[in-house]
């Protein structure tokens, strides 16, 4: 019971983390956003609500397609994902916390860095709690399983198509737009790995104390 209320913990602390960081980066979009943030800021621009609430509606089209075509990705997680996160980023957006622009280019960067650096430690966090993939996730491998495609070039091919189609709608696309992959990849993967050798010590410890 307690490592399953520790799961959810990480999960939530990972969503939140994930929230913050996309929002970080949100204050320096003119440098490029990564492809799914650039149709949220496009719709928003465009069409008004928040940002926030269009990665909530981008979120539950991905989910209802993925209900349809293969539903083995979805679960309690994922709909969480999907209510959450636009949340979280609108409530940081809002907040008055974050840093601001700036007129140097290199406070800018580090801006955008700081915002990537912390969105890829919430996705390894909140993935590494075993609670379920994000609809966004979920869709692409099942895209992967249908088409045969690796994940890597499912991603690929589906952020390429949200990217051109952020950029049509006047999203933010410059060039960290094409960066994202190689520097939130590696972020992701050393945080996810942590918190996966935590979990397993933590389940270790577990079995041996039921058994004893």
């Amino acid at each position: 019971m307690k490592l399953l209320l520790f799961r959810y913990f990480l999960f939530f602390f990972g969503l939140t983390c994930f929230g913050l960081g996309s929002a970080t980066a949100v204050q320096v979009q003119f440098l490029g956003l990564h492809p799914w943030d650039v149709l949220n800021v496009a719709l928003f621009d465009k069409f008004g609500f928040t940002i926030g609430t269009w990665s909530v509606l981008c979120g539950f089209i991905l989910l209802i397609i993925s209900f349809v075509v293969d539903r083995k990705y979805i679960n309690i997680g994922t709909f969480l994902n999907a209510l959450l996160i636009g949340p979280i980023m609108d409530f940081f957006l809002r907040s008055g916390w974050l840093p601001q622009a700036t007129d140097s280019l290199l406070l800018n960067i580090g801006i955008l860095l700081m915002g990537v650096t912390i969105t890829g430690i919430g996705g390894g966090v909140y993935v590494a709690a075993g609670i379920g993939a994000g609809p966004r996730d979920g869709f692409m491998l099942s895209l992967s399983d249908k088409t045969g495609l690796s994940v890597s070039r499912a991603r690929m091919l589906v952020e390429s198509v949200v990217l051109v189609i952020g950029f049509f709608l006047g999203g933010p696309v410059f060039i960290a737009s094409f960066l994202y992959t190689f520097v939130q990849s590696p972020i992701f993967q050393l945080s996810l790995k942590a918190m996966r050798t935590l979990m397993h010590i933590l389940e270790s410890k577990q079995t041996m104390n039921v058994q004893g």
